[in-house]
């Protein structure tokens, strides 16, 4: 049930760092150094890794690449900081 699974580990990969980068970040710059350009341009870079992520894992339940626990996981994990890393390492 696991096989060819780079696509969604790299989408897991990236979409998890920009919401770190989004969060750590765009949001500091933003708020205490009153750079709210940072997440002007870090925001969408994110929203379009987060929707390529959500399209790649369900590309991949509709193959049967990949469980429908493991998509519910994935789409929960995706909402979460740290968490598309802990879905790429445990549930990939």
């Amino acid at each position: 049930m696991t096989k060819n699974l780079n696509w969604l580990k790299r989408a897991a990969l990236f979409e998890g760092t920009s919401l770190i980068a989004l969060i750590f970040i765009g949001l500091p710059l933003k708020y205490w150094l009153d750079m709210p350009i940072a997440v002007k341009i870090i925001g969408p870079v994110h929203g379009g890794l987060f929707l390529l992520f959500i399209l790649t894992l369900f590309s991949h339940h509709a193959q049967n690449r990949i469980t429908t626990r493991a998509t519910a996981i994935g789409t929960l994990a995706s909402f979460t900081p740290f968490g598309s890393f802990v879905f790429k390492a445990k549930c990939l």
